[in-house]
């Protein structure tokens, strides 16, 4: 299939490509995204943008044949910048529903806010188990951390094999949250943590930290981390001498970790909700018109942000756009067409999905691929 611009896409699906403030279209059906787009999570904004831009593309006729549009505002992941967002949209009666933010603390800091003005928080990227505690206009299509890390847990202990880890984390309410469950998980399946070590979100020198991990010969690392943080600890161990194998969280999961890493990250482990070469339908489905729309293969965040807006349009499209009715058809729509999961359905009680799944990867020649236990 030939590239067409994403400006190509738009125009021949009926649609306006958006380009910030969305509001020139007075009868869109306007979706509010509160997410980084400068900062260092800047990345994870653009790959959101793109799994949007396709979603939107392919959503022709718009809403029940209103225009549809997103107005992505950036708050750099900031929780201070996340809550000025959330006044603004929850103030704007044109805002039908809300996705974001990326990080659970800055999408926590502002669900008070969505609370209180009865617009849904979609939080496709948050996996704090308190997210959805927040009130029952936060939902999530993303895996719980308590979730998440019993399945991390499993690769790495019971596939793997790894039985002493050394556990490296970003110290920030994810970072902990994760590592407390990774810990607990670790204990069940009788693993010893040696070691327990957290960095500051902004640090750049990992040296000192890596000192005590070598100090203490783990078999591998457990790395609780982003990509742009994760890509330079992993670096940095290499160029120390530490070749223990390091096994990550799914956040890693970016071609910016690939770059940002180079040869340092070969053999690093993980995890992933996506992978462009599932050949399930619907993941192939995407990978052709993600391709066809921007000339590349996409990532796991391209593929949330494409799920997320799905959902929205697929809520949006059965049971109205009014605040209050998107609020009450999410509990109860079922069998979404998911890239991540096949389909999607939410738990009423969880406001989560419902059995989420997820694929062992490990980079290999600089590129991600599924990792297979040897024969």
């Amino acid at each position: 299939m030939p590239y067409l611009s994403r400006r190509t896409l738009l125009a021949t699906a009926g649609l306006t490509p958006l380009v910030g403030r969305a509001h020139a279209q007075t009868d869109a059906v306007t979706v509010g995204v509160s997410g980084p787009l400068t900062g260092q999570y800047a990345q994870y904004g653009a790959d959101w943008r793109r799994g949007f831009d396709l979603a939107v593309a392919e959503a022709s006729g718009g809403i029940n044949g209103r225009p549809l549009a997103y107005d992505f505002q950036d708050t750099q992941s900031d929780p201070r910048q996340a809550v000025a967002v959330a006044q603004r949209f929850v103030g704007d009666s044109r805002i039908a529903m809300e996705l974001g933010d990326f990080s659970s603390a800055a999408s926590m800091a502002a669900s008070p806010i969505y609370q209180r003005g009865k617009l849904v928080q979609f939080g496709f990227t948050n996996s704090h188990p308190d997210f959805t505690k927040g009130g029952d206009y936060m939902w999530s299509n993303a895996p719980n951390q308590a979730d998440d890390m019993p399945i991390l847990a499993d690769y790495a202990i019971g596939r793997l094999g790894f039985r002493k880890l050394a556990v490296v984390y970003i110290n920030g309410d994810w970072g902990r949250t994760s590592k407390d469950i990774f810990l607990k998980a670790a204990a069940e399946r009788d693993a010893s943590v040696v070691a327990n070590e957290g960095y500051l979100p902004n640090e750049q020198d990992f040296r000192s930290t890596l000192v005590r991990v070598r100090d203490t010969g783990p078999d591998a690392i457990l790395l609780i981390a982003y990509y742009p943080d994760g890509a330079q600890v992993v670096r940095q161990a290499r160029d120390m001498g530490l070749t223990q194998p390091v096994v990550a969280t799914g956040s890693v999961y970016s071609p910016k970790f690939l770059e940002l890493g180079g040869a340092a990250v070969d053999g690093v482990y993980t995890n992933a909700n996506f992978f462009p070469d599932d050949p399930r339908p619907v993941v192939q489905r995407f990978v052709t018109g993600y391709r066809a729309m921007f000339g590349t293969d996409p990532g796991s965040y391209n593929a949330r942000a494409y799920d997320a807006m799905t959902v929205a349009i697929s809520v949006m499209r059965q049971f109205g756009t009014d605040r209050q009715a998107i609020h009450d058809g999410l509990a109860k729509i079922h069998d979404v067409p998911s890239v991540l999961f096949g389909t999607v359905t939410f738990d009423p009680a969880t406001r989560r999905v419902s059995h989420p799944s997820s694929i062992d990867l490990v980079v290999k020649d600089g590129k991600f691929a599924v990792w297979k236990k040897a024969a």
